[in-house]
């Protein structure tokens, strides 16, 4: 997939581009490429289509949008959901799918787009199978908040969703167990209604939502007693979700599969859980590197010393500082700041030294810095005419 164009590339738009103008590209380009419309390069027309169903789809929703402009056309490398992910099971995390050319049914506004452009469906499927055909859930959207170590370090967490899960007693089925679904016999399955009616312009087709099935295509006789015929109940399981070490603010951790369950036999939708993370009172981020200021006295600056630094695992550090030290000098320990989530690289740990001055003195201190003054025959700065003023 390394090969992918970028998206923006393929709809012919900037990445500024607005919602409207993705759609507006995007139906023009459909209309070109739609397979039906070129009988006579089909191949070609079809691998163009699906590239252009793809960006749009991947462009026009605000979460995938957002981690495509951060992570590209093939998402950050080695963390794809599923079984394969970093950690088993559904908890893969910065990654997102396409449907790519799964049917033109399974894809948002295709079928209103196709039914303007081709006379009401194409290809022998109507929108009314689309409506009623498998359709993914509906994606779920969380914030965590975290602490600065939790970040550095990895954390498992568990969240608790408030979501529908398919009803155990029907199965999602909606009916009473020992009854069965039956279709709707006034639109005959298709959940529309059509009438024609004669005008002074000839025949005029109008198609509306079948009332006595809503829309469905089914009915159910006997409503299942626990989901009161909605093939879903309203649960808020516990789910836990690993975070990786090195994850930064404003990241999203993406669990495949954890969101609403899909209708007719189709997919759930996602859970996106968006990472917050809390200041630290000592430690600041700056890419992946960790920053610190490290406080020292005024004999440690001029005679060097050897430091005890804390790092963020709670571990220590001993740096050697040289004379003559300077307040606001930096020193550096490798390899001890963030991991990157997407590859093996380590940022460092970065700490500058501050140079504090005492302001109460013993006796005996005054009189040592009065001696030392004496033999490095200090003087006070003197004032210069317009110097200052």
């Amino acid at each position: 997939m390394a090969g992918k164009r970028d998206y923006y590339e393929v709809l012919g738009v900037n990445k500024n581009a607005t919602d409207e103008e993705l759609k507006k590209a995007y139906r023009k380009l459909a209309k070109k490429y739609h397979p039906d419309a070129n009988p006579d390069n089909k191949a070609e027309a079809e691998a163009k289509f699906k590239e252009v169903n793809e960006a749009y789809e991947t462009l026009s929703d605000p979460q995938k949008r957002r981690m495509y402009d951060q992570f590209g056309p093939d998402g950050p490398q080695g963390f794809g959901g599923g079984a394969g992910g970093p950690f088993g099971g559904q908890g893969g995390y910065y990654s997102y799918s396409s449907s790519g050319f799964d049917g033109f049914g399974d894809f948002g506004d295709l079928g209103d787009i196709f039914s303007s452009f081709f006379g009401g469906g194409f290809g022998g499927r109507s929108s009314s199978k689309r409506q009623n055909g498998p359709r993914k859930g509906a994606d779920l959207n969380l914030r965590m908040e975290i602490t600065f170590e939790q970040a550095y370090l990895g954390v498992e967490k568990e969240v608790t969703v408030t979501r529908n899960e398919i009803c155990d007693t029907c199965h999602g089925t909606g009916a009473k167990p020992g009854t069965t679904v039956t279709k709707c016999g006034v639109c005959h399955g298709t959940g529309q209604v059509t009438q024609v009616q004669n005008t002074i312009l000839g025949q005029m087709q109008t198609t509306r939502t079948c009332s006595a099935c809503h829309g469905t295509g089914e009915v159910i006789k006997e409503p299942c007693e626990t989901c009161r015929g909605k093939g879903t109940v309203r649960k808020q399981p516990k789910i836990k979700v690993k975070i990786p070490a090195g994850i930064n603010d404003g990241q999203t951790v993406v669990l495949r599969g954890e969101g609403e369950p899909g209708e007719k036999g189709g997919p759930k939708g996602d859970l996106y859980i968006t990472i917050s993370i809390r200041k630290h009172s000592i430690f600041t981020r700056n890419g992946n590197n960790v920053m610190c200021e490290v406080p020292i006295t005024i004999t440690q600056a001029t005679l060097g010393a050897e430091l005890e630094i804390p790092m963020v695992d709670g571990s220590k550090e001993y740096y050697r500082i040289p004379e003559g030290t300077q307040t606001g000098t930096r020193f550096t320990i490798r390899n001890r700041g963030f991991k990157s989530v997407n590859s093996s690289t380590i940022g460092d740990f970065v700490f500058t030294v501050i140079v504090q001055t005492p302001k109460r003195l013993s006796k005996e201190q005054r009189e040592l810095l009065v001696q030392l003054a004496k033999t490095m025959n200090e003087q006070p700065p003197v004032k210069k005419r317009g110097f200052f003023g």
